[in-house]
């Protein structure tokens, strides 16, 4: 008999009781009393004379890889409190307290690793090539360069002190007035009080006055706040832009470009083979808009299913898809999302007051994941449950290797979560037992393709002319619409008859203070996964442990480097990125003829 896998994740087996725990006082408590050590270290810290001091270095990063964990462990069990109930108040408190403490602990950080580069340059050579701190040797000439791109520590401390209340600040306001919102319609027949995460998952629903209502529904308490979702997003950007000013940094996507560990001409070379290749998907756009019997594709369209008979997983039906389809490409990812769906690592309920949007988030100290989402049902739910899962494989494939060599960029991130969703996409268009059933799979990859190259585009034009003009000020709630709207509409090479004005303020990623330009990664990931997928077809299921060696080099290279060395590519080259985009658009063309007989 199948076991029947839980829809609600596990948190109590972390720290029982949530946000009451008596447990997760204790760790926080002694998290606080080791950071108030290492702030010690860090005051006391002398720069290396000799290589004979790399056993001090090795003790030092120890500590570093302590703090980093026990922080991490309390900081994602929060967040998932967050997740799922945003009503949580005591949550949000420890949020704070969290966050407090970790920036104490990246101020302690700066400060070492400004230390070190007043290192000799012999001396730190003659480190590097120590057993204790050879494996090490990119992270540290990597936190040789961050602190050669910063402001003094004291100038660095005030930024980091102030960011809390400021900047991140600003964040969990926007947090907070999007779970505020309640979305009241009918659905199926039914009132219900929605979440913006609920309201959101209707944009497939197969009723088309549900999915314009759901979506006036939400543009309305989108204009509502306008001006104070503005206000937020002023406010990051700005503090954003003065700290890049005061250090010297002009080009907005110097730190976007340097946490991702990729070149501007890499970026450049994804998006020009991208903007070059969108026509095929504008027919997609144009041929959608004719199978809903309309003379354009408005944006609550986007994402409508085009036949009646879409199929409908239940959750464990998913679940059992994703596990089948992982064991034909190998035995390792099929037996770590078993153990994921078995042992209650996911959040998948569809219920109130969750927060929208799905993650994975990883816990160190007990090496295990926990992923967020909401579950309805569609065959993008599995597709996104997949994807999740890929990040938490990701994590897995990386437990061999140091902590400190486990900090990889997003864009790599990316990579092993899109790689999950494309083997369960795929197997379902070929598993699809009738037409109808093909062309609604085949449109759920196409939509991908839709997301990643137009979408995602639009995302990050707005967000590029949205700081260039934040540079010269404030800009207002209207301007944000008319900029959104001008990004859409190249961003989607003119494929829509409406855009979503309000978007800026509807999408979390913008709010993101963490990671700026929290939108090229997912393009790279998705292209950058199609040519390892590409390989993974040819291999069959030898090459899983090719492709958790790539995986366990994610942190300790650039992504050029990672190209050349795993699939002999030049990722500065449009050529690299064309490969990928052409399967892509023949599945765009496949959809395209099988619905030509479609009436």
């Amino acid at each position: 008999m199948t076991v029947k896998f839980p829809e609600v994740w596990d948190l109590d087996v972390l720290f029982p009781g949530g946000s009451d725990s008596a447990e997760l006082r204790s760790h926080i408590n002694e998290a606080e009393a080791e950071l108030e050590r290492f702030e010690t270290t860090a005051q006391q810290f002398e720069v290396p004379s000799s290589a004979a001091e790399a056993g001090r270095i090795s003790a030092l990063l120890d500590d570093v890889k302590s703090l980093m964990q026990q922080l991490r462990q309390s900081g994602a069990f929060i967040g998932c409190l967050m997740a799922q109930n945003t009503e949580d108040k005591k949550a949000a408190i420890l949020q704070s307290e969290s966050a407090a403490l970790s920036a104490r602990f990246q101020s302690a950080l700066q400060k070492i690793q400004k230390d070190l580069t007043k290192t000799e340059a012999r001396v730190w050579t003659q480190l590097l090539e120590t057993e204790e701190l050879h494996e090490f040797s990119f992270v540290l000439n990597e936190w040789l360069e961050e602190a050669n791109m910063l402001l003094s520590e004291k100038e660095e401390n005030l930024i980091t002190a102030l960011s809390m209340d400021g900047y991140h600040g600003w964040s969990q306001l926007y947090d907070m007035l999007v779970g505020d919102i309640k979305i009241k319609m009918a659905v199926d027949g039914e009132e219900k009080t929605l979440s913006v995460g609920q309201a959101n998952n209707l944009s497939s629903h197969q009723d088309p006055a549900v999915r314009q209502e759901s979506y006036d529904k939400l543009e309305q308490a989108w204009t509502e706040k306008e001006d104070f979702f503005a206000k937020a997003l002023n406010s990051i950007a700005g503090f954003r832009l003065e700290v890049y000013k005061k250090r010297g940094w002009d080009n907005v996507l110097q730190e976007p470009l340097h946490m991702n560990r990729m070149k501007q001409e890499t970026l450049d070379a994804m998006w020009g083979a991208i903007a070059a290749h969108k026509q095929p998907f504008v027919e997609y756009l144009n041929r959608k808009a004719e199978l809903l019997g309309k003379d354009g594709l408005d944006w609550y369209d986007v994402d409508a299913p085009v036949t009646a008979s879409t199929h409908q997983f239940t959750y464990q039906e998913g679940a059992e898809f994703i596990l089948e389809h992982f064991g034909n490409f190998g035995p390792e990812l099929q037996k770590f999302a078993l153990k994921a769906f078995e042992q209650g690592w996911i959040e998948a309920e569809d219920r109130p007051n969750k927060r929208p949007g799905g993650f994975c988030t990883g816990l160190p100290m007990t090496e295990e994941s926990r992923i967020f989402m909401t579950y309805s049902g569609s065959m993008s739910n599995v597709a996104t449950l997949a994807h999740e899962l890929g990040h938490a494989f990701h994590t897995h494939a990386l437990r061999p290797v140091h902590p400190l060599n486990r900090s990889y960029a997003m864009n790599v991130a990316e990579t092993a979560s899109t790689f999950a969703e494309m083997i369960v996409a795929d197997a379902a268009v070929k598993n699809a037992q009738s037409k109808d059933e093909k062309i609604a799979l085949l449109e759920d990859k196409v939509q991908r393709s839709v997301a990643f190259f137009m979408n995602i585009h639009s995302r990050f034009l707005f967000e590029t002319r949205f700081y260039e003009e934040r540079k010269k000020g404030v800009v207002s709630a209207s301007r944000l619409n008319s900029l959104m709207e001008e990004a859409q509409k190249e961003g989607f090479a003119g494929g829509l008859k409406s855009t979503h004005p309000h978007f800026w303020a509807s999408k979390l990623h913008f709010y993101i203070t963490y990671v700026p330009f929290y939108n090229f990664p997912y393009t790279f990931g998705y292209l950058f996964s199609l040519s390892i997928y590409a390989k993974a077809l040819e291999e069959g299921a030898d090459f899983e442990e090719k492709y958790m060696a790539l995986l366990r080099d994610t942190a300790i290279m650039t992504a050029e480097d990672l190209a050349l060395k795993h699939l002999g590519e030049d990722i500065t080259q449009p050529a690299f990125w064309e490969k990928g985009i052409a399967l892509c658009v023949k599945d765009a063309e496949e959809f395209n003829a099988l619905t030509s007989s479609v009436d």
